[in-house]
C-alpha cells in the first residue's frame, strides 16, 4: 500500500515519467527524479514535478522506496544491470514499457538475488510528442492501466500498483498476464500505428493539408510518431505483430477482392460487420467512463 511517506523515484522524466512524477507531487508525495540531461531536471524542478534531481547515478537512487522506470525498455534493462547495487532492499521496482516480453523476465532474472521486487505495468496513455515539457496528468483520466504480474509477483505488489494507478486518476485498472498483454498490445496499439504509417506514406503529396477532411486527420493522428521508441517496441513484440500484420493483409485484401468483384452484398455485410463491432466497442467504452 502507498503511504504518505512513501518516496518515489523516476528514472526518465520524459512524457510519462514526467507525468508519472507531476501527477504523485501533486498528490502530496516525495518525488525524485533522474535524467539524461540538466535541462530536464532544471525543468522538473521549476515547474515542481519534483523534489530532487540529478543527472549522476549514485547512492541518490537508494533514497526511494519506490523506483517507476520512464525509459524504453531495453535501455531500463541495461540501467538495472549496471545500476542494481545501488538499490536499497525492500525496493518495489515498476515501468511504463508498452512490450513486456524479453524484458519482464529478463528484470526478474536479474534482480533474482536482491530483496527487491520488479511488477510491470502499462499505462495506456500518450502523446505524438515527447519530452519533459508535453507531460500533462490530464490525459491519465480516460486512460487504461495494465498490470502484468508473474508468478515471481507478491499480492502486495499488485495491490500496490492498483493503488498507485488510483492515485494517478487512471479511468479502467485491469490485469493480464504477459502474454495476454503483449498480444492484445499488438492490435489495439502496434498494428494501429502500423496502418496509420502505411497510410501516411502511401502519397507524398505536400498540398494534402490544404483540402482533407477529418476521416483522414482521425486516421493519421498516430503517424506522428517516436521512431526511436517504435522501432524498439516494434522489434520486441516482432512475431505477434507480424501475425497481426499479416491478419490485416487477409483482410483488406478480401475487401479489395469484394470492390473488384463489386459484390455489393458481402460489401454491405462487412459496412454492417464494422458498425456492430464499433457500437458494442463504443458501449463498453461509455461503460468505463
Amino acid at each position: 500500500m502507498i503511504s504518505k511517506d512513501t518516496k518515489f523515484l523516476i528514472v526518465g522524466l520524459g512524457l510519462l515519467g514526467g507525468s508519472y512524477a507531476m501527477g504523485l507531487k501533486q498528490e502530496g508525495y516525495t518525488v525524485y527524479g533522474l535524467a539524461r540531461r540538466q535541462e530536464t531536471i532544471d525543468y522538473a524542478l521549476e515547474h515542481d514535478m519534483i523534489d530532487q534531481g540529478q543527472i549522476e547515478v549514485d547512492d541518490f537512487v537508494s533514497q526511494a522506496d519506490v523506483i517507476i522506470f520512464g525509459m524504453y525498455p531495453t535501455a531500463m534493462v541495461k540501467w538495472i544491470q549496471t545500476y542494481k547495487h545501488l538499490i536499497k532492499d525492500h525496493t518495489l521496482i515498476s515501468d511504463v514499457s508498452g512490450v513486456k516480453t524479453n524484458i519482464v523476465d529478463v528484470i526478474q532474472d536479474e534482480l533474482k538475488d536482491k530483496d527487491v521486487e520488479f511488477i510491470s505495468c502499462h499505462p495506456m496513455a500518450g502523446r505524438e510528442t515527447s519530452g519533459i515539457e508535453y507531460a500533462n496528468t490530464e490525459m491519465f483520466k480516460k486512460a487504461n492501466f495494465i498490470i502484468t504480474p508473474t508468478d515471481k509477483n507478491s499480492q502486495e505488489a499488485i495491490e500496490f500498483c492498483h493503488d498507485l494507478a488510483y492515485t494517478l486518476h487512471f479511468n479502467h485498472i485491469a490485469i493480464l498476464s504477459v502474454e495476454e498483454h503483449d498480444h492484445m498490445i499488438a492490435f489495439l496499439s502496434q498494428l494501429c500505428h502500423v496502418i496509420a504509417v502505411s497510410l501516411m506514406n502511401t502519397h507524398d503529396n505536400s498540398h494534402l493539408v490544404e483540402y482533407t477532411g477529418d476521416s483522414f486527420r482521425d486516421l493519421t493522428r498516430i503517424a506522428q510518431i517516436n521512431e526511436n521508441m517504435w522501432t524498439e517496441l516494434f522489434l520486441l513484440n516482432k512475431e505477434i505483430l507480424l501475425d497481426e500484420i499479416n491478419q490485416f493483409i487477409d483482410s483488406i485484401s478480401h475487401f479489395r477482392d469484394v470492390l473488384q468483384e463489386e459484390n455489393k452484398e458481402e460489401m454491405k455485410h462487412l459496412f454492417v460487420q464494422s458498425t456492430k463491432r464499433r457500437k458494442l466497442f463504443n458501449k463498453k467504452d461509455a461503460k468505463n467512463l
